[in-house]
């Protein structure tokens, strides 16, 4: 998974990666789900471990644009982990009180504490992507926040949260039969709204703000991981198996317990 990982966005540019590719992975869908059903239960595994270790936290930042996703990702590549563990924060347009606020007064209150594995679905990163593109705050106010962000994920790192964000990547050809998908199927119905195709209007301009994201944003603390998310099953094992890499990098392990064990007798 390090073909997808990147630590230095100095020279980071969309064109070089290919939202469809899946790393010559021979056995496609089929092989692919059974592949995934052996990683998650891995990964249910670690976060067991994880969670009775104690010592570390988990956060994990799921963008991309519509229909890149996020939900299947968070439904697929998360499926099996004990919920005790596990907090999904969801991330929509803010209210009022949250727009009285700094951008990231919203966003800290769901940061992982230890044990625990916070899932982001869409993060403080709206504030360079749809208030950019959709002139919501004048320049002078989002290009520093890019800095913010830096420095607010550099601070959780250092006081000791894993970071892992992860850009699903897909082509404009593949949100298209995605859309279509949402008209067809009358049971997706309910996911379409028409302020999805004013959305699609802008998608050069939401490209340009991707790339910044990953260019201004990318460090070894708080690495990007492109995900080539048009084949939603190999998105699914990208993310599953990056996780895996994450955890199994912690040294993670059982407390010793807490009392003497060795007398004790269960009639």
């Amino acid at each position: 998974m390090q073909r997808y990982r990147v630590t230095d966005g100095k020279d980071f540019t969309l064109a070089k990666w290919d939202p469809a590719d899946t790393a010559g992975f021979e056995g496609g869908k089929s092989d692919g789900r059974a592949e995934l059903a052996k990683l998650t239960a891995r990964l249910d595994k670690l976060q067991e471990t994880f969670y009775a270790d104690g010592r570390h936290k988990l956060l994990v930042v799921l963008q991309g644009t519509d229909t890149s996703g996020k939900g299947g990702a968070i439904r697929k590549a998360f499926e099996g982990l004990n919920p005790s563990g596990v907090h999904v924060a969801s991330f929509k347009a803010p209210t009022e009180l949250e727009l009285a606020h700094d951008f990231l007064w919203r966003i800290h209150p769901h940061v992982p504490s230890n044990g625990q594995i916070a899932i982001f679905d869409r993060s403080h990163y709206e504030d360079v992507l749809i208030v950019r593109v959709h002139d919501l705050v004048p320049p002078a106010r989002w290009k520093p926040r890019y800095t913010h962000i830096r420095n607010f994920e550099k601070m959780l790192a250092d006081e000791g949260t894993v970071i892992v964000k992860f850009f699903l990547h897909i082509s404009k050809d593949e949100q298209a039969v995605r859309l279509r998908a949402r008209l067809d199927d009358p049971t997706k119905n309910w996911k379409f709204r028409t302020s999805d195709l004013e959305e699609r209007d802008h998608w050069d301009e939401y490209q340009d703000a991707y790339e910044e994201m990953v260019r201004r944003t990318a460090a070894k603390h708080a690495p990007w991981i492109v995900v080539p998310a048009n084949r939603k099953w190999y998105r699914n094992l990208v993310i599953c198996q990056t996780l895996i890499d994450t955890l199994e990098g912690l040294d993670l392990r059982y407390p010793e317990p807490v009392e003497d064990l060795s007398d004790i007798v269960i009639e």
